[in-house]
């Protein structure tokens, strides 16, 4: 998970107000949620990033969007924030990086395991505890599902990636193949 320093900076800012408030965990759940309703649409990314839309109607609607997830005061502010200053399009840094930052001061990284299908709980539970002992910090996963993977997981912990998909294995013998 990389983050610009724009999203470090405001990330370090919002950490500091949310650890007085004593508020972390909220504040970090809003700005991810937050970070993945900017991602997963367009239109409210459109509203932000086109030069004819003014100034109130983007409060207007970003208003309208923190509204309907009850966003905490702390977060508004901090969004009202960056879309003032014409950055709300960092957001998805700001929320990385704010992430970051939360686990980095209770000794703990999230993992990220990326599946082709569903798989029971007890896989995950066996896969946590195994991260947990790799790497001697507690560990949260971050499931997610990708089909293109064929079959097989994979793990990505902060910079390092195991792969372990059927997908990746395919390429790997189509180079062995090709290269004779």
């Amino acid at each position: 998970m990389s983050s610009s320093s724009v999203g470090r900076r405001y990330a370090k800012a919002l950490l500091s107000l949310a650890d007085e408030q004593k508020q972390t965990a909220r504040v970090q759940k809003e700005l991810v949620d937050f970070a993945e309703t900017w991602k997963a649409s367009p239109e409210l990314r459109s509203v932000f990033e086109n030069p004819k839309v003014d100034d109130a109607s983007r409060k207007k609607v970003l208003g309208a969007v923190l509204d309907r997830m009850a966003a905490s005061p702390l977060v508004k502010n901090a969004l009202n924030l960056l879309a003032e200053r014409g950055r709300l399009k960092h957001v998805p840094e700001v929320a990385d990086a704010f992430s970051g930052l939360a686990s980095a001061r209770t000794g703990t990284i999230t993992a990220e395991v990326t599946t082709a299908s569903a798989l029971p709980e007890s896989y995950f539970a066996e896969l946590q505890k195994a991260l947990e002992k790799a790497t001697g910090k507690k560990v949260t996963l971050v499931k997610k599902q990708d089909p293109s993977l064929i079959a097989g997981v994979v793990t990505r912990v902060g910079d390092r990636v195991i792969d372990g998909s059927v997908r990746s294995r395919l390429s790997e013998l189509q180079e062995e193949l090709l290269a004779h």
